[in-house]
Order: structure tokens, then sequence, then C-alpha cells
């Protein structure tokens, strides 16, 4: 079947150009289309990065480089990352490729197809101006043929009858006037023949040679628009493949690292995180109540003569010029002790600084004083500081802790040699070689290297002289966990008795609570020493605080910081203020002597089962 134009559509000028002006209207609509997709793809790849960038962390945190699924999520925001990429990249190579082509085009085929129906339309103009010439020269020689015969025959009627001179003279003229109209009739049959030629050959010019031929060049425009469409989609599934690589390579590490997620792995990390390497508490002591029922005459002296040696009592450390010691971290119970050793109480939590002032601004005058010495004790944990041995971690942590630094230290050394080295080539070639550079000019560089890697060396001797000691406290306490059970009994009235001996032999920077949480810290002390002065003179001429109960020490403690005081291991003391949550309380002995001792190293009996526990150790 043919598919020309030009000889099949001959007579369908009108629908021609309806048809070229709607698939001109569709080729701007899926121009639009694809551009409004590339704007769809360029904002879906703007929300994905910024989706990515909200639930990035935004700074480094040791815990998300630990375990596996903080890991796995770092990943798939990674890849959420490249998948935005990619869509701005299809969007690009949308708006690039085909977007900004399909446009131009257009407006060339706006172009094209105005000029073919313009000389379209000149044909037409052409063809219908021959038809009405031929018509007009129809219609005219139709009128001249019967003028002439209609004078034929009146010339005719006349020359019939019996004409006298008159009549003859009438016949004559209608003679003539025929003869004109016959000549003027067969020069309109001349004109309307020449008429005639023209229309039919101009007829067959048009549709044989000017119509087949614009018809064809619109039939070829046409299918180059449709082409031109089948090229843009074309391109556009190319552009979608070309991402598609990328996108499957970004959709697998995605399950890559869903699947690298370890559960046990995380777990066990906990364990290596957060373990302390204490030994778990003991039992409970059973008290005995009851003792309270048997008063004896020798306790009502040891109350009577307390009460007495008060009123003659001197003026006690809180209201001299003294600071109290840092606050200890939470203690737990000795590595050492059995099942049956007394337990020091759990740790408490810290008060906050602003609900002591709240207590401070609601409270009566002796309760405001007790508020700024609980404030004064908050503000010590604030300023103070860690240790630089992590004397103050738990065991487990503090070697973890060193082990870290170590690593770290000997990567810095590391460096350092290889700069070092490098220094050292560097200068030999300048030796062999002066034209290169002045040898002479690396020595103070080589001077600052060297005194950089005996600090590193120094500090790592240091850390490792601490790591060793937690190594061998950690090695004790798993000996003492092991062998715990065999020793209750012995272990039961001098809990941890010999290991303390040796802490307190030590220095204070190094010394440590039984369970090896707790350093004291000169540096500490000093440094809240100049803001601990404006809360002293408040406390200059209060009374003493009567005592509220009494405590018996559990373990020695050497009071060697400023506002502490030593005590022996089974002591009794008269409790003056408890514990207000960092970790000390504060003591009497004899009614003069009063400072703060480690809340974990006594067991303290309030008001109501003090008599009780006088009498029954005075039993003992």
């Amino acid at each position: 079947m043919s598919c020309n134009w030009g000889t099949e559509l001959w007579d369908q000028f009108d629908n021609l150009e309806k048809h070229t002006s709607w698939g001109i209207d569709f080729l701007e609509r899926y121009t639009k289309f694809v551009k409004e997709r590339a704007e769809i793809e360029l904002s879906y790849a703007k929300q994905i990065r910024s989706l990515s960038k909200k639930y990035h962390p935004k700074r480094s945190r040791e815990d998300e480089s630990r375990y596996t699924w903080c890991l796995a999520f770092a990943a798939t925001l990674r890849q959420l990352n490249e998948l935005s990429v990619q869509r701005e990249e299809l969007a690009d190579n949308l708006s690039t490729q085909i977007v900004c082509e399909l446009a131009r085009y257009t407006q060339e085929l706006k172009t094209e197809r105005k000029t073919h129906f313009q000389d379209g339309r000149r044909a037409q103009q052409h063809i219908e101006s021959s038809w009405k010439q031929l018509e007009s020269s129809k219609r005219r020689f139709e009128r001249d043929c019967k003028e002439a015969e209609r004078a034929q025959q009146v010339s005719d009627r006349i020359d019939l009858d019996n004409k006298t001179d008159g009549e003859k003279r009438c016949s004559l003229k209608a003679r003539q006037t025929a003869q004109q109209k016959k000549e003027a009739a067969e020069e309109a049959r001349k004109d309307y023949v020449t008429n005639l030629n023209q229309f039919n050959q101009d007829q067959h010019q048009h549709y044989h040679t000017l119509v087949p031929v614009i018809y064809q060049r619109i039939q070829d425009m046409e299918e180059r628009r449709i082409e031109r469409i089948c090229e843009a989609m074309r391109l556009s599934a190319e552009a979608e493949r070309k991402v598609l690589p990328v996108v499957s390579r970004c959709v697998d590490a995605m399950m890559d690292a869903a699947e690298g997620i370890q559960p046990r792995m995380d777990t066990r990390q906990v364990v290596e995180v957060y373990k302390s390497g204490f030994d778990p508490p003991g039992d409970v002591e059973f008290e005995d109540y009851s003792a309270s029922m048997r008063r004896s005459i020798s306790e009502s002296s040891y109350l009577d003569n307390r009460t007495e040696g008060r009123r003659h009592s001197r003026k006690l450390w809180p209201f001299i010029r003294k600071n109290k010691p840092p606050p200890p971290p939470p203690t737990s119970p000795s590595p050492g002790a059995g099942t049956d050793s007394p337990q020091s109480p759990p740790p408490t939590s810290r008060e906050p600084i602003t609900q002591r002032l709240n207590d401070l601004m609601t409270s009566g005058s002796r309760t405001r004083k007790q508020c700024l010495r609980s404030l004064k004790r908050g503000l010590s944990l604030k300023l103070g500081s860690g240790p630089a041995d992590c004397s103050h971690l738990p065991p487990e942590q503090r070697r973890k802790k060193l082990q870290t630094r170590i690593n770290n230290i000997n990567q810095e050394i590391q460096r350092e040699r290889e700069q070092r080295d490098a220094l050292l080539k560097m200068r030999e070639v300048y030796e062999r070689s002066p034209q290169m550079g002045d040898a002479g000019s690396l020595e103070p560089r080589l001077e600052e290297v060297k005194q950089s890697l005996q600090k590193l060396e120094e500090e790592l001797r240091k850390n490792q002289a601490w790591l060793a000691e937690a190594d061998s406290r950690l090695s004790d306490h798993s000996g003492r966990r092991q062998s715990g059970g065999c020793g209750v009994n012995s272990q039961a009235t001098t809990p941890g008795s010999s290991s303390l001996k040796q802490l307190d032999n030590r220095s204070p920077a190094s010394r440590e609570s039984p369970d090896g949480s707790y350093t004291e810290d000169n540096s500490a002390e000093l440094h809240f020493k100049s803001r601990s002065s404006e809360f002293d003179d408040d406390f200059d001429d209060e009374e003493p605080l009567p005592s509220i109960g009494t405590c018996k020490s559990l373990y020695p403690f050497q009071g060697q910081n400023e506002g502490t005081l030593s005590m022996v291991e089974g002591e009794l003391l008269s409790v003056v203020e408890e514990d207000k949550g960092d970790g000390w309380t504060r003591v009497r002995r004899n009614l003069e002597e009063e400072g703060y001792v480690p809340t974990s190293y006594i067991k303290v009996f309030l008001d109501s089962s003090a008599k009780g526990f006088v009498q029954s150790s005075r039993l003992v």
C-alpha cells in the first residue's frame, strides 16, 4: 500500500495541517514532561542528600565506630548520598540531552511547517485563480453565443418578410449586428479554449507536481518529528540505564552492610567497653536491732560523756579555713573480701547543684549553711580532674584506656622516626652534594625531632609501667575471685586488710580505695582552694553541729588531704553530717577532731540504731 501523502492525500490539505499542528503540540507536551521529570529527579536527589546529611553523625563518636549496626547504618547513609549523586546526574542528562534539544528542534519544526504550508496555500490559490478565470471565460463565451444566436434569428426573420426600402436598411443592419455577435462569440470561444487549456495544464501541474512535492516535504517533516521523539525516549531510557549499575552497586553495598551486622560481636563489644573488672558484692551482714533492748550502763555513760564534752569543744574543722578533699567516685566492695565481709553501701547519685541552690533559697539559717557545704562539695565535683594514670577508672577500663594511649604514642613515635630518617638521608645527600643545600640547616629540625622522640619514649615508658600495674591488679583480682570461696571465714573480720596496708604505704598520688576506683589528687585540692574560700567565711561563727549517729570504720584511711580525718579499722566515730551524694561523710572523734571520711570506708548507724550498735560492739 502506497504511503505517499502527495498521491494518497492530495485533497486533505486542511486535515494535514491539523495533524501536523497536533504533532507539534505533542512534541511540546513531551518536552515539558521530560523537564518536569528532571526537576523531580533533582528534587528527589536533594531530599535524599538532605536526609542522609540529617541522620549522619555530626561528629565522629567512638561508640558509632565500634558497633557493627552503627557502621552498617553509616554505610547505608553513604550509599544513599551516592544514590543522590546518580539522580542528579540523571536529571542533568535529561535536561541537557533531551529538554534543550527538543525545545530547539520544536522551534525549527514550527518554522519548517510554516514554510511548507505557505507553499501549499500559494499553489492552492494559484489553481483556484486559474479555475475562476476559466469560469469567467466560459460564462462570457456562453453569453456571446446566445447573443449571436438571437441576432441571427432576428436577421433571418427580417429577410423573410417583404421589405420596403426602410426595411431593407434594417435587415442590412441586423445582418451586420449578427455578424459582429458571431465574431464576438468566436473570440470568446477562443479565449475559453485558451483558459481551459491553461487550467488543465495548471491543474495537472498542481495535482501531479506541486502538491506531491509539498506534501512529501510535510510527510518527511512529520517522520523526522516522530524519529526525534523516538530518539528522546531512547536517550531517556539510556540515561536511566546509565545510572542503574551504580545504583545496583549502592544497593548491593547496603545489603552487604546489613549482612555485616553481627549481634554477638556487638554484645561482646559492650562487655569490652563497660566491663569494670570488679568482683560482685558479697552477702549483707545481719544487723541485730534487738540489741537496743539490752541497753547497758556503760552505754549511758558513753552518751552522757559525749553530750557533756560537746559544751567544752573547741572550734572544729568546718569553721576554719580548710578545704574539703575531692570526692571519690562510687566504689564497690573490696575485691579480696569474702561473702561475710562488710560491704560498702551502693553508690548514690550525685545531687544536682541546681537542687542544692533551690534548697539554699527555701531553707532556714542552719539548713542554709548545710546547703552551702553541700554546694561546695558539688563545685568540687565540677572542678576536679582525673589523674594522668587513669586510676580513677575501673580496672578493666583503666587498662583499655592505657592500652589505647600506648598505641597512639607508638604511632607518633613511628612518625617521628620516619621523619628523622628522612632528615638524615637528606643531610647525607647535602653532604655529598653541597650545591643541593646546606646540611647544617637541618640540624635544628633534627634536634627538635630528637627531643620529641625522647619525650614520647618517656611517656611510653610511663604508660607501660601503669599498664603493667593495671594488669597485675587485674590478675590479682582474678586470683582472688577464684580463691574467694575458700577464705570466707578468714576474711570476715578484716576484709582486704593486707592489700589496704599496701595501698596506704604508697604515695598520695597513687593511693586507691579497696575497690581500686579512687585516687586522691592533690592537684584537684589545690585547684579547688581558690574557689572554696568564699564559702568558709560563712562558717567561722557557726556552732558545732550535733551528732546524728555513730559509725564504725571498715577499713583504715589515711587522711592526708586537708579537711579529712584519719581512722583505723574498727574505730568508733560520731556522725555529724550524712553523705550528700558526693561520697564523703562528716564525722567527729573525741569531741575535738572533726573531718570527712569516704562513705564506703564506714558503716553508719543513725540515732535509731546507734544505741544497739554501741552495746553490741562493746559485747564483742
